[in-house]
């Protein structure tokens, strides 16, 4: 296989701990999945040749699950119970952490004014997201009616894209997750949190266009 002509979500699929690489030089696997990952690192100007030995030590490695050789029934349960019902605690969680830190830190330069807006509206909108897939798109699913679930699918990838997009907003309010000299545990607290949902949202992004999706684009069934 030639790394760095394979589009960004095969790899994702094919190579465990290959997200953790494209998190790591902020690459987009989730919404960009179909550009290679020579046409990925030539936009951000990287080292193609570097990210794709780093990609192909982890080839050889023990697989931990493939989600790709798994049925639909089985993927949309851990989707559900990995990442929906996991949001729901993290967000409410990060949306006060936020507003303590810019209640306290107000008056400092750094303070990442605004997030816990941010994130409340973000919570609603990936609220809604959730509860159309579940409602809808995956009962459809779980049915066979894959015909059926195509627009559905087209919508989720839409929305998909506006999560990343608030994703990049949490970045630019907080200088890429940038602590102060000095911060608070609380400050720290967030910023940590703040990692770990970038992480996880992508990775259940990445499921669900890369993987999920894909099958009902081409129509391959449960």
């Amino acid at each position: 296989m030639n790394t760095l002509d394979q589009p960004l979500g095969q790899l994702a699929r094919q190579i465990p701990g290959a997200t953790a690489v494209f998190f790591a030089y902020r690459l987009d696997f989730c919404n960009s999945g179909k550009q290679t990952l020579r046409e990925a690192t030539a936009c951000k100007a990287l080292d193609a040749e570097a990210i794709a030995a780093e990609l192909d030590a982890l080839i050889d490695q023990p697989e931990t699950e493939n989600w790709d050789r798994a049925p639909s029934g089985a993927l949309i349960e851990h989707i559900l119970t990995r990442y929906h019902e996991y949001h729901r605690q993290q967000l409410p969680q990060l949306i006060h952490l936020a507003a303590r830190v810019e209640s306290v830190h107000r008056g400092h330069p750094e303070c990442p004014a605004g997030l816990a807006d941010h994130l409340e509206q973000m919570f609603a909108e990936l609220e809604s997201h959730m509860q159309k897939e579940e409602e809808i798109l995956f009962p459809l699913i779980m049915r066979g009616m894959s015909a059926m679930a195509r627009a559905p699918v087209a919508m989720m990838r839409h929305e998909h894209h506006d999560h990343v997009q608030a994703l990049q907003q949490i970045n630019k309010l907080t200088r890429n997750l940038t602590l102060p000299n000095g911060a608070c545990n609380t400050w720290y607290a967030l910023y940590l949190g703040l990692a770990t949902l970038e992480r996880d949202l992508e990775e259940h992004i990445h499921l669900e266009n890369n993987l999920l999706f894909e099958r009902i684009d081409g129509l391959g069934g449960l």
